[in-house]
């Protein structure tokens, strides 16, 4: 038995409104389709959009990460070496 839902679900949009180079907005992570059709699906399409957009979104910010740990794990520049930085302004007693 399907659940009656109340109030329609509202758009997700945040007015960004731009494709990625995937092909889904940058405001909401919708495809163009699910944009598009949006104010002719049903509630539980709607429900399912949402759902595909938290993942892709999910998927996006792992990706970052991925991307921020890979490039903080280079190798350094020819020449310089991984030695601890000294601090010129510890006190010494000398």
């Amino acid at each position: 038995m399907e659940q009656i839902e109340l109030f329609t679900i509202e758009s997700p949009c945040r007015g960004v409104c731009e494709n990625s180079k995937t092909g889904f907005c940058k405001g909401c992570l919708r495809s163009r389709e699910e944009r598009f059709h949006w104010f002719s699906l049903t509630n539980e399409a709607r429900h399912h959009v949402l759902d595909l957009c938290k993942q892709r979104r999910a998927r996006l910010i792992k990706a970052r990460q991925d991307r921020l740990e890979a490039d903080s794990a280079k190798a350094l520049p020819y020449g310089m070496e991984d030695d601890p930085i000294v601090d010129l302004f510890e006190l010494t007693n000398d």
